[in-house]
């Protein structure tokens, strides 16, 4: 096990910027998930780390070593691409244990180290197949267990599962947080899914621009976001964020209006500055239909036209249109809806997460 950090790295490619003063600590043993869209940076931190590519300015650390210097084969670090990159005329025993053929490892060290990994990852009876004759889920455990027999400080893999169909994904998701329980290894891992980040992650680091947004466990994320695009990003269906003009406060609340809100009086303890325009952070699941929402303590409710229905089985997202044209999505448990009916959205006035006008996180004094 091993502990990396990340100090103050930037990495450009000419006069384009794609990781901006990017700071962080994974400490040993822990599984890290960099998570955001499509160009946030994510994969290129990975290859940073890995050696692939070299920092701009900063510091890769492991155990309080600076890494920047070392040729990535002596780094301590192995990585897991998406394409597998296995070699199609070897078999799964000979790709997992090239690496140490290339070290000039004795044969029965490599006979040995493959059979552990494979054992593994429950590979013994396909070591003698070649890359073609296996499935998407048994090529990308040969891959790890390539990575696994090289006994690294530390695991990278870069979007592992994409390759794989739905239902694969979920098996495999499964089997790296097995692995990571019996290996204690640190791992970091890259992908734009935010169901594999959350159920994945120790530690989730969201990204966007170049730049961390926000790093911490999951679930505290998903309650508690910095900012707009952390709240965005990180849920599904995303969290309804609507846009308001504070009216009137007191020691102990504050009072919104807006085109698709109307009038609200929400429960906040010492509001800070005197008013201007917010946006208010709702998630799907923490609004109920009126007549499905039992006792609610601070209730607040929105008029709203039904205009979609994403019907799920055990729950139904309903697509709704407010008053002013904002879009609210919430949750039922009942399916069967017609389009175009209006309906009553409910929600404990406490759950609505309040942001200022550049997308920051208003929070309560400490």
């Amino acid at each position: 096990m091993a502990q990396l950090d990340i100090v103050h790295v930037s990495k450009a490619f000419g006069e384009t910027e794609v990781l901006r003063d990017v700071n962080l600590e994974i400490t040993s043993g822990e599984f890290a998930v960099f998570v955001g869209p499509s160009g946030c940076g994510k994969s290129t931190l990975l290859r940073v780390i890995s050696g692939l590519e070299e920092v701009s300015r900063g510091e890769i650390r492991l155990d309080g070593e600076r890494i920047n210097e070392v040729d990535p084969a002596k780094r301590g670090v192995a990585m897991v691409f998406q394409s597998y990159a296995l070699y199609p005329h070897m078999t799964a025993f000979d790709n997992m244990g090239f690496s140490l053929k290339l070290a000039r490892r004795p044969k029965p060290t490599i006979t040995t180290k493959v059979a552990a990994a494979a054992g593994i990852l429950r590979l013994e009876k396909l070591l003698e197949r070649r890359p073609g004759a296996l499935s998407g889920g048994q090529k990308q455990r040969v891959a790890i267990g390539r990575a696994i027999v090289r006994e690294p400080k530390v695991f990278l893999f870069d979007e592992p599962l994409s390759n794989l169909d739905a239902e694969l994904r979920v098996q495999m998701r499964a089997e790296l947080a097995q692995l990571h329980e019996r290996l204690r290894t640190t791992m970091i891992y890259v992908t734009h899914d935010q169901v594999e980040a959350m159920t994945l992650a120790d530690k989730m680091v969201v990204m966007c621009g170049g730049a961390v947004q926000q790093c911490g466990r999951p679930l505290d994320i998903y309650d508690d976001p910095d900012n707009m695009f952390v709240a965005g990003f990180i849920g599904s269906p995303r969290m309804n964020l609507l846009k308001a003009l504070i009216v009137a406060r007191t020691p102990d609340s504050v009072t919104v209006e807006g085109p698709g809100v109307g009038r609200l009086t929400l429960p906040f303890r010492g509001f800070p500055g005197e008013g201007g325009e917010v946006n208010l952070g709702l998630r799907p699941q923490r609004i109920r239909l009126g007549g499905q929402d039992g006792a609610v303590a601070n209730r607040i409710e929105l008029s709203a036209r039904l205009t979609f229905a994403e019907e799920l089985g055990d729950v139904t997202y309903l697509h709704c249109d407010l008053s002013g044209g904002e879009r609210l999505v919430l949750r039922s448990l009942e399916g069967h809806y017609i389009g175009g009916r209006r309906l009553t959205a409910v929600a404990d006035a406490a759950s609505i997460l309040l942001f200022d006008a550049s997308g920051r996180r208003i929070r309560p004094p400490a």
